[in-house]
């Protein structure tokens, strides 16, 4: 009861310190990366080190192997990917015209499986998912966070923006009061970041595996004790959209190395 009333205390402080604000001046942009130990730094940037590395190079095989009743691999369209993908994921989300809506990687990809492969979809955050989308993503490190201009994808982005500004859950706290107006002060003893997706699927210490953008928005939304969106919800690719454009201009890069 005693933890409760601490959390309650410190969500309270929060809102109590939240000013009118039009979110994050291009100038002031920073990378959760820029916001960790000096130590976790170091984790992400040395490859040899990096766990995250081992879902990359899990997903480099799975590209390679052919699958599902078309007997058909990745590189069998695609090629190498270093160089087909590279700057791909940087452009995702994007609009899927067979669906009349945007698409994510992880989506693209389980498309590509059904349609191209002939097999089943993959399972949402199991471990072959996300590697094929950590090492298609990581074709692009060092890149440009550069979100499609696709005209069509206006008003899922303003749905996005729209999500991200509501308040939701018991404690009705939107994205944006911790991660625009509260970004670089302390919420039970971590570092509130600007919330920009630069380095998904990427390794969470807390976690201790490799985790989607998805995971992380729903861990968040059951924080604030609302009820998540289902993994693959319309919603959560919206919100990817709208996220996306805040980085934009942001260096991708997966595999991240989170707290």
């Amino acid at each position: 009861m005693r933890a409760l009333w601490g959390l309650v205390g410190i969500v309270a402080a929060v809102v109590c310190s939240i000013a009118i604000a039009a979110g994050i001046e291009v100038g002031e942009k920073r990378s959760g990366f820029d916001f960790m130990t000096p130590e976790t730094q170091a984790l992400q940037a040395d490859d040899v080190s990096n766990p995250g590395m081992l879902w990359v190079l899990q997903g480099e095989q799975l590209w390679q192997q052919a699958q599902g009743r078309a007997d058909v691999a990745c590189s069998g369209c695609h090629d190498d990917a270093r160089q087909t993908m590279r700057g791909v994921a940087a452009r995702y989300p994007a609009f899927d015209a067979a669906t009349g809506r945007p698409v994510d990687l992880a989506g693209r990809i389980n498309s590509c499986r059904a349609g191209r492969q002939q097999g089943e979809p993959l399972a949402p955050e199991s471990d072959a998912l996300l590697a094929l989308t950590a090492y298609v993503t990581h074709q692009s490190r060092g890149m440009p966070i550069t979100p499609a201009t696709d005209a069509r994808l206006a008003p899922f982005r303003d749905n996005g923006r729209r999500l991200f500004q509501s308040r939701i859950g018991q404690l009705e706290l939107s994205c944006a009061s911790c991660h625009d107006d509260n970004w670089g002060k302390r919420l039970g003893g971590s570092v509130i970041p600007q919330a920009h997706p630069t380095g998904y699927p990427l390794y969470r210490l807390e976690w201790q595996t490799v985790g989607s953008l998805q995971r992380r928005l729903r861990n968040c939304m059951i924080g604030v004790r609302a009820e998540p969106f289902a993994f693959g919800a319309p919603e959560l690719v919206d919100l990817e959209l709208h996220l996306t454009e805040r980085a934009r201009g942001l260096l991708v890069e997966t595999p991240a190395v989170r707290p």
